[in-house]
């Protein structure tokens, strides 16, 4: 049952068009998980507790600007938010440190660090009622509060202990907040800490990616989301992996955005964008395993994933080869096609799957592809070969100008001359100057004056166009 969590959390964070969406959606939450939690305790005999820590920074920093407001305005009421649906799940307790609270700064005081609301049950009023009451003023003693959050979780058997370090800033008092997390861990007092950091830079995210699972928010949206993935984490346990696979057969291809469906009710769940993590992985999600699920991978041309089984409980793996290369066309001088689209289709489809810019490279399915570029004339290639990793590069001949000019507003039309056959181009209709973007090669233009009324009055020219050159076309 708590895996259900996972799609009631998104449905729970992601709605928020107006107040009373967001208070109806707070009851429903409520409502679920405490169907959950009863539901849940007449299948199994013997339930674990969830015991969740919250240390909270509330040190001088938290009083920086941040989005909306302060800092410490909008991680202490998003908090409140989640401490105040937690609390009416059963089998749950929660507990409240918060550091750099009791004394300002300066002077530095490495203890300013206390355990304000012990584990209980129901306990968010007093939560609520002491965030609510804090001024942020003090230093910031993160590994000294993760040492003395061992003491915070008191001898219990059947519990699962989890810390979530919400901070804005790095450990300032010589502590070695890796060590303390590594400890915690080894001596099974708690899981691996969540770290979410409020708008951090690069050296001191770096910092603590070794304290444990960190993600970072750089702003009120995303903190609410980080919430969201470790609340997830916390109570769901089905978790899954989309591995896309190259041309050997490894999980190597990323970065792409998949969209997963109800498949039974064809209805969109959530979207994520693959990822690969530090350790060159795929990045790990956290599914409902009572959904029957379908993944679009919006590769070009994409990929369905169907007939996903989910087993609960479990790491599942979920496969699908997605080898990728790249297309990148480009004209062999100058810029003149920099705002010029060309169309992709499979080799001998009709089906558009891209309009891609000239200049820009895009990564495709491997595989072979016709295209049609938005030239002037049309240029088609086919059979054009994309393969693992590499980028095929297409050389278009770099073109030239036609200064098209006219006395008055006409009718007229752009011919390309080939094999002594001519084949149409484009309307020159109500017109009098324009400057056209054209291929080398031979051109004709017929126009006729609208004011004329005899077609023995339509004129032709003959031209060429070079590579880099203009020409000028006068009637």
């Amino acid at each position: 049952m708590l895996q259900e969590l996972g799609i009631l959390w998104h449905s729970f964070f992601y709605s928020k068009k107006s107040k009373m969406k967001f208070f109806s959606n707070i009851l429903l939450l409520i409502s679920f998980l405490s169907v959950v939690a009863n539901s849940t305790a007449q299948y199994k005999k013997d339930i674990k507790t969830t015991r969740i820590l919250f240390i909270f920074d509330a040190s001088n920093s938290m009083n920086g600007k941040w989005n909306s407001g302060k800092k410490i305005d909008i991680a202490r009421e998003i908090l409140i938010k989640l401490v105040d649906s937690l609390d009416k799940l059963d089998n749950t307790q929660l507990a409240l440190r918060i550091y750099g609270h009791q004394h300002a700064f300066p002077p530095q005081v490495c203890t300013d660090s206390k355990l304000e609301v012990p584990f209980a049950d129901k306990n968010a009023t007093n939560i609520k009622a002491k965030l609510n009451s804090i001024t942020a003023q003090g230093t910031t003693p993160i590994a000294y509060s993760l040492e003395q959050s061992a003491n915070d979780f008191p001898p219990r058997k059947n519990v699962r202990n989890v810390i979530v370090l919400i901070t804005d800033g790095i450990e300032a008092c010589d502590g070695d907040p890796c060590a303390i997390a590594l400890a915690l861990q080894s001596k099974n007092i708690t899981l691996k800490p969540y770290v979410i950091g409020i708008s951090l830079d690069v050296e001191i995210k770096k910092a603590f990616e070794c304290v444990g699972k960190f993600y970072d928010a750089q702003n009120e949206e995303e903190f609410e989301d980080m919430l969201e993935v470790v609340v997830k984490q916390t109570f769901n346990k089905t978790s899954a992996q989309i591995n896309l696979l190259n041309i050997a057969g490894k999980p190597l291809e990323t970065d792409v955005n998949m969209t997963f469906y109800d498949k039974a009710k064809d209805k969109i769940l959530f979207n994520a964008i693959h990822t690969l993590n530090k350790n060159a992985k795929p990045d790990i999600l956290y599914l409902d395993p009572k959904v029957d699920y379908k993944i679009v991978v919006h590769t070009i041309p994409k990929i369905v994933i169907n007939n996903i089984t989910i087993i609960p409980n479990k790491h599942n793996i979920i496969s699908a080869p997605a080898p990728q290369g790249y297309l990148l066309v480009k004209q062999e001088k100058g810029n003149k096609y920099d705002n010029t689209s060309f169309i992709i289709r499979q080799a001998g489809k009709k089906e558009t799957l891209y309009a891609q810019e000239f200049g820009k490279k895009e990564k495709l399915l491997v595989g072979d592809y016709d295209i049609e570029l938005l030239t002037l004339p049309r240029i088609y290639k086919s059979n054009i070969k994309v393969t693992q990793s590499k980028t095929n590069t297409i050389l278009i001949p770099q073109p030239g100008l036609v200064n098209f000019t006219a006395p008055a507003k006409g009718f007229g039309s752009l011919y390309v001359i080939r094999n002594k056959k001519q084949e149409w181009v484009r309307n020159l209709n109500g017109i009098t100057r324009s400057v056209l973007i054209v291929q080398p090669g031979n051109y004709r233009i017929v126009w006729r004056t609208a004011l004329a009324k005899k077609m023995d009055l339509s004129k032709i020219k003959n031209f060429k166009v070079v590579s880099g050159r203009s020409v000028t076309v006068k009637f």
